[in-house]
């Protein structure tokens, strides 16, 4: 049953744990707000479409999905390389925000003076195997570590909201740049997180028709008829849409120690299936044990060896790649027909207006972004 919802809880939970390290310094930016919005429509919104409609073409998780819509189109295997930094992408997600949950635990338990002689690079080290382990239950921890990091901002917010103070300020690419990482990482859209999660609640719709003697192809061929990406689509993005403006809110909150526990204890379980993700994907290639061991010692590596700062923009930087070869994947080089069979829209407009965003629109939105990213760093 929780693999149904399990991508409506990512559009939840990933907003809370990422928009942080995204949002301005003043949270009061409208500009901002307003190019996020943007973002959201324009980047967003087509990526979202284009991995529910490569999970239903494919029927198949995103590695090997990848591989059988590239033989499909005669593309070349480069392309592939997408489901492999979508999986890299989940890890070095879950190294960021377990890195960050140690060092607020640890802050916390200062506070209440009851903080233990262990350094803090293996405070974060342990969590991330426990999330590790925790990512053997699946989907199931996701409820859980929404209930509880729900708690510990209750607990926050109890405490009063930060005074915001609305204001114009100038554009820049930079801010550019920042809009599009909130639209994107932030939400999930073009981790492939939404594509394994259609993939698992088709999977299960079929074993679920077999256990009650139903004939797979049939039910198969019944779904085509009624299918529709858009019932899908819009309630996650919609829910993004939801969740973000509170993030945001909420981005400068002070929790007290007690809130940074449970909130932290909640971070672990989202955490749980961000690896359960990146362990599926890489188990299709060298197995369950190889990938468990794969992930916990890169997890590892990035959470005891680099900085969260420098993890923030390689986090950046691997998923715009990542979507920019998803992006052009789809828009040049799959086949019109099979693309609007998949997406099977009730209208051929939305299809054009589809399709010239996920060609033109979103590219064009990331290299811009990935530019103005450049230039924040060098200055």
């Amino acid at each position: 049953m929780m693999i149904r919802y399990a991508s409506y809880f990512i559009a939840a939970l990933l907003p809370l744990l990422l928009f942080r390290w995204f949002a301005p310094a003043s949270i009061g930016e409208i500009d901002f707000w307003l190019l996020w919005l943007l973002a959201m429509v324009l980047v967003s919104l087509p990526v979202i479409y284009a991995e529910v409609a490569l999970a239903y073409r494919s029927a198949e998780s995103p590695l090997a999905g990848m591989q059988k819509l590239t033989r499909e189109a005669d593309a070349s295997s480069l392309w592939r390389s997408f489901a492999w930094l979508a999986a890299l992408v989940s890890i070095v997600i879950a190294a960021l925000v377990v890195s960050d949950a140690s060092n607020r635990i640890l802050v916390a338990l200062t506070e209440l003076n009851s903080v233990p002689n262990i350094p803090s690079f293996a405070v974060g080290a342990g969590l991330l195997v426990i999330a590790v382990l925790l990512s053997l239950l699946g989907a199931a921890p996701l409820p859980i570590g929404l209930g509880l990091m729900i708690i510990g901002l209750a607990l926050g917010v109890a405490n009063g909201l930060p005074t915001i103070s609305f204001a114009m300020t100038d554009i820049s690419l930079s801010e550019w740049a920042r809009a599009v990482a909130l639209a994107l990482v932030s939400v999930g859209a073009g981790t492939g997180l939404y594509w394994f999660g259609q993939h698992l609640v088709s999977k299960q719709t079929l074993l679920t028709s077999s256990a009650n003697h139903s004939e797979a192809a049939t039910t198969k061929n019944q779904s085509t008829a009624v299918y529709r990406t858009t019932k899908l689509v819009l309630p996650i993005w919609i829910l993004q849409l939801i969740v973000g403006v509170i993030a945001l809110f909420i981005s400068g909150l002070n929790l007290p120690p007690i809130a940074q526990l449970v909130y932290g204890l909640g971070v672990l379980f989202v955490v749980s299936y961000l690896l359960h993700y990146a362990v599926q994907q890489l188990s299709y290639k060298f197995g369950l044990v190889i990938s468990l061991l794969l992930t916990v010692g890169l997890g590892v590596v990035l959470v005891v060896a680099v900085p969260t700062t420098w993890l923030v923009g390689l986090l950046v930087i691997i998923s715009s790649v990542a979507v920019l070869l998803l992006s052009v994947f789809v828009g040049w080089q799959m086949k019109i027909s099979h693309l609007r069979k998949s997406l099977n829209f009730g209208n051929e407009g939305f299809y054009n207006l589809w399709r010239i965003a996920i060609r033109i629109f979103v590219p064009l939105a990331l290299i811009l972004a990935l530019v103005g990213w450049v230039l924040q760093w060098i200055s």
